[in-house]
């Protein structure tokens, strides 16, 4: 399903984001003095092909899965804490629902890959393709099948998110250990040494962090031969999670909705769907610098700008809601400013 999906996506046309800095530099302001906000809307509307695009309704979906590669002590925390933070999401009760109340966004939480089975819960999305990956660190994380699996719940979520009516989603993920899949992907597909994207995660001191390096360095030698393609690169080092992500920013881009990308591991996903296909690059709006090492690698190799700097970097979605919040903002100045003819300004007069 997300081959074909890749398939069907195209670069953002340049005839409409013309249109869209007219209809910006007629309001009643100097051209260019909201700066990246006029980005924004300019982009909404390149992407909806739309001269007045509609306020947007809004989704954040995050995906839950767990790694193998906790085995090797990569993480302060058990991953236990994966199934004991989703039953938070669906209580209403974390950082990511706090937000989502205050930016009009729904909510959807995915069982992509959780170690434990939660059964079926009120609220919680199953599509479990495996119950956590395998260690990384002895070889690939997940099979072909699982990957391409976990990339169809993403294409999947996308696909029903569009028919509810939604038009710009954002990337959410929980996951105990997933700065180190994301970590070994930045390596492999900026490409960067792992030394350089390798952070402190939840909060390993120097040793845990040297140790860390290391293991994402050994995932790399056992993995080196499948490190050659975004997909399989996926594969051998990504996570179902991940993945995921990864298939909802294709699914979402080939129907021309806007995605907003959280934080490191989300961005990581997103790396590997520009990989496979750079239209879809288009259709992304990075909405922070995360504090994890390695995020700043990123935007600089990529020459792409995150909206915030905040040092955030708790995960679930919560940048990519305030992010939300902004490009609506900017939707709300393109639609609802007057322009110097409706006043009777003649610029430069």
């Amino acid at each position: 399903m997300w081959k074909e999906e890749l398939e069907r996506i195209r670069p953002v046309s340049q005839k409409w984001l013309r249109a869209a800095y007219e209809r910006l530099d007629s309001l009643t302001k100097p051209r260019k003095s909201l700066g990246v906000l006029e980005e924004l809307a300019a982009r909404v509307a390149a992407i909806r092909e739309d001269n007045m695009p509609p306020l947007l309704q809004k989704e954040v979906f995050v995906f839950a899965g767990d790694h193998g590669v906790t085995a090797e002590g990569i993480s302060p925390y058990p991953q236990e804490v994966t199934a004991l933070m989703v039953q938070n999401f669906l209580k209403g009760g974390a950082c990511i629902n706090v937000l989502a109340r205050a930016a009009g966004a729904e909510v959807r939480i995915v069982d992509i890959g959780m170690k434990h089975d939660l059964g079926e819960p009120e609220g919680l999305i199953g599509r479990n393709v495996r119950r956590g990956t395998r260690n990384m660190a002895e070889g690939p994380a997940m099979t072909a099948e699982e990957t391409h699996a976990a990339m169809d719940v993403g294409v999947e979520m996308a696909e029903a998110a569009w028919r509810r009516g939604t038009l710009i989603t954002a990337t959410g993920e929980m996951g105990i250990g997933n700065t180190t899949p994301s970590a070994a992907l930045f390596a492999a597909l900026l490409p960067a040494p792992p030394a350089e994207v390798t952070g402190r995660g939840t909060g390993l001191d120097d040793e845990g962090l040297r140790h860390k390096i290391g293991v994402v360095a050994r995932a790399m030698e056992v993995n080196r031969g499948a490190l050659s393609d975004p997909f399989s690169a996926l594969m051998a080092v990504g996570g179902l999670e991940i993945a995921g992500i990864c298939g909802l920013c294709i699914g979402a881009a080939a129907r021309r909705m806007a995605v907003v990308v959280d934080g490191f591991i989300s961005t990581a996903a997103a790396l590997v769907a520009m990989r496979l296909n750079p239209a879809v690059t288009d259709y992304l709006f990075f909405s922070h610098l995360s504090s994890e090492k390695g995020h700043g690698a990123f935007f600089e190799r990529e020459k792409v700008r995150p909206m915030l700097k905040l040092d955030l970097r708790l995960g679930e979605g919560t940048g990519a809601l305030l992010g939300m919040q902004l490009i609506e903002n900017s939707l709300r100045i393109y639609r609802e400013m007057a322009t110097f003819e409706e006043v009777g300004i003649t610029p430069g007069a």
